[in-house]
């Protein structure tokens, strides 16, 4: 855990690679292990503000051993960000395969997949970098390719997959106009070239199935509902590919050995860091409370169980004072009355706005320490959060928290002629697991992104119960610059992670603690 920035995934793939050294086996499976973590990476990291190979989503590897030997491997993901597909902030860039693409591919393949020149997409607002960028992208396309290669990904669904994704980018350009004859939308003629090079059939026929609001009758507002639409489309064909690709290593990697040999388990959680931008929107609300819940689980195992101990064995031990975050969990997430259950409750009602989200939120936490009313004309609130205090706009909340796709636009990916944009939408052939953004079977009531985040305190019970070990990143600079060290940066960090807390009990306390067998045998 740490901060945005501090050195998570980098972290986590030392780790990894360190735990394969330990095997000393040099088998295939741990090679392809191996190669998990650069695939995932251009498919779900992006350059932020803070950091240039953000990871934008969670993940949680359990590493499958039998004796000394690693028998197979399972990801679990979290809650990608899917707004970065259609909308990034100044100074940030959509998710990196995007870039790898036009780099990598040769020119007969953008004319395959009918890609032009990168300036000219608005999903990628024509930031595409020097030629020096350009070329290390053309190098990470190529590991990419590898990594599909060696993980067992088919040269066919590699295509899909990537003719998918310049759709996703052709689809972005479209727009829409007034069709003068009978007052309703049509696609404009600007922007027809763009709907034909969505090279994905389905891409096409969607922006003719897009419905209009009976609540908002005016041409102008249908423009902008099909625009929406148009987005939403984006982003779950987007999502739907990543938790594609999840899967597929998934079923690659999963142990083959008989159901009564009984294997022990390494469990390996990187999760999105805490953060705090000049704008924070409802994906800051989310990864700020996974970062909560780490930070109270870090809490929980030291300070509480520390104590327990003391307790148990009679040891003179004058109680620790820490900062306890669970009045912040409380707010955000008890039932029925926490943030995220006001959320999901205006999120069923048409007419809810996310004015009528932030009035209610206002009026239920009135008083409440953590909890701060907007004091800006732009809608929002803040939280003091265990790391500081966060202001949020609270424009898009409802929109992102349903997540949903119209019905009829889900039938036509069900239909599509090509094989992977079909089975997505199907659920055939596909391993689900709990944190899964996709459905299985025939359609179900669809979860609110609040919902699924209660997924990720399924895992966090399961943590408690396991022997958890905690790698705390330190972010030494706000410039992302090598060897240097910002020393009030650095002690703020140690201050609120609880890390000064830590030494304390370690340096009172018994630090070595012998069973009494060990203790007579020496």
């Amino acid at each position: 855990s740490g901060e945005s920035g501090a050195g998570k995934t980098e972290s986590t793939k030392l780790l990894l690679q360190h735990i394969m050294n330990l095997c000393k086996g040099n088998s295939q499976l741990e090679q392809q292990i191996l190669q998990v973590n650069p695939l995932l990476e251009a498919f779900g990291n992006a350059q932020t503000v803070m950091n240039d190979n953000s990871s934008r989503f969670g993940k949680y590897i359990q590493l499958r051993f039998q004796k000394n030997t690693v028998r197979g491997a399972k990801l679990s993901e979290y809650l990608l960000e899917k707004s970065r597909v259609v909308q990034q902030d100044t100074g940030e860039r959509n998710f990196h395969i995007f870039y790898y693409m036009f780099a990598g591919l040769s020119l007969e393949e953008k004319e395959m997949y009918g890609l032009l020149d990168p300036s000219l997409y608005r999903y990628i607002s024509g930031r595409f970098g020097t030629q020096d960028v350009a070329q290390r992208w053309k190098h990470k396309y190529q590991e990419v390719c590898n990594a599909l290669d060696m993980v067992g990904f088919q040269e066919q669904e590699q295509v899909d997959m990537q003719a998918i994704l310049a759709g996703v980018l052709s689809l972005g350009n479209v727009t829409f106009e007034p069709e003068e004859s009978n007052g309703s939308v049509k696609v404009s003629e600007a922007s027809r070239g763009w709907l034909k090079a969505a090279a994905v059939d389905v891409l096409r026929q969607l922006v003719c199935c897009v419905p209009c609001s009976p609540w908002s009758p005016s041409v102008s507002c249908c423009c902008s509902l099909c625009a929406d639409a148009r987005d939403s489309i984006a982003k779950v064909a987007y999502g739907r590919v990543f938790g594609w690709i999840v899967c597929k290593i998934n079923e690659l990697l999963a142990e083959n050995v008989d159901s009564e040999v009984e294997l022990s388990e390494i469990g390996i959680l990187d999760i999105f860091g805490f953060e705090n931008f000049a704008v924070n929107r409802f994906e800051q609300l989310c990864i700020n409370l996974a970062n909560e819940q780490l930070q109270h689980f870090f809490n929980h195992h030291i300070f509480q169980l520390e104590q327990a101990a003391y307790k148990e064995e009679e040891l003179p031990w004058e109680t620790i004072t820490f900062n306890n975050n669970q009045p912040i969990l409380n707010l955000l997430l008890a039932k029925p009355l926490g943030l995220l259950s006001l959320l999901d409750e205006q999120s069923a009602f048409p007419q809810a706005t996310d004015k009528t989200f932030v009035d209610k939120i206002n009026s239920s936490f009135k008083g409440n320490l953590h909890f701060q009313p907007g004091r800006s004309r732009v809608l929002g609130f803040s939280i003091i959060h265990y790391a500081g205090k966060v202001q949020y706009t609270a424009g898009g909340f409802l929109e992102k928290n349903r997540d949903t796709l119209p019905a009829n636009v889900r039938g036509l990916f069900v239909n599509s002629i090509t094989p992977l944009l079909s089975v997505l939408f199907t659920g055939k052939s596909l391993c689900y697991g709990r944190a899964s953004y996709m459905n299985q079977g025939p359609p179900r009531q669809e979860l609110s992104v609040g919902m699924r985040l209660h997924s990720l305190m399924v895992l966090m019970e399961r943590m408690y119960s396991a022997n958890p070990h905690f790698v705390r990143c330190i972010k030494p600079n706000n410039q992302k610059e090598p060897g240097v060290v910002d020393s009030q940066m650095v002690l703020l960090q140690l201050r609120y992670n609880g890390l000064l807390e830590t030494i304390r009990i370690r340096r009172d306390g018994f630090s070595w603690r012998p069973s009494f067998e060990e203790f007579a045998e020496r």
